[in-house]
């Protein structure tokens, strides 16, 4: 896997940075000059499920990495300013042109990422208020699938959102 580097130089004073062990003996990078540590923690992100009114599946076909051509429930990484159901939501319009509100929370897990080494995901089950269903900026399609005829979706976390959304309304 190809992973984004961990940094060499120090986010906060511009130091280069040293490795030494913390108090759990784990190898951390850290600023000599200005004592800031690094900690590699995983990506938030959201992906949410949206049933039609027959039970089917909204998925998108992913335009852009990581498993871009792909499809996948909806979803992004969680900015700075949102919560992770903010996220849902905003993530919803973006990509499908739905406006949508979160239902409910399914819970996250966690995935390996091909960028982001570790990616932490959190589910959401939506309800549909308005717009029109339109392929939006990341995505190359945007359409409902019976859910007994899905096509593979390669996010680990998605499948399991899926899941929980399978036993939840018996289907």
């Amino acid at each position: 896997m190809q992973y984004i580097k961990e940094p060499i130089y120090c986010l906060s004073c511009g130091g280069k940075l040293s490795e030494k062990p913390d108090e759990n003996n784990r190898i951390r990078r850290y600023c000599p000059a200005c004592g800031w540590t690094y900690y590699a923690n995983p990506i938030p992100a959201s992906a949410f499920v949206v049933l039609g009114d027959n039970h089917e599946l909204l998925l998108i076909k992913r335009k852009n990495e990581p498993k871009s051509g792909s499809w996948a429930l909806p979803s992004g990484y969680v900015e700075i300013d949102e919560t992770a159901a903010e996220c849902a939501v905003n993530e919803l319009k973006e990509e499908t042109g739905l406006i949508g509100e979160v239902t409910e929370s399914l819970g996250y897990f966690f995935q390996d990422s091909s960028i982001y080494k570790r990616v932490i995901t959190f589910g959401f089950l939506m309800k549909i208020t308005g717009g029109f269903l339109q392929p939006g900026d990341d995505a190359l399609d945007a359409r409902y699938f019976p859910i007994d005829e899905l096509p593979e979706i390669p996010f680990s976390s998605h499948n399991k959102f899926i899941e929980i959304i399978k036993k939840k309304f018996e289907l």
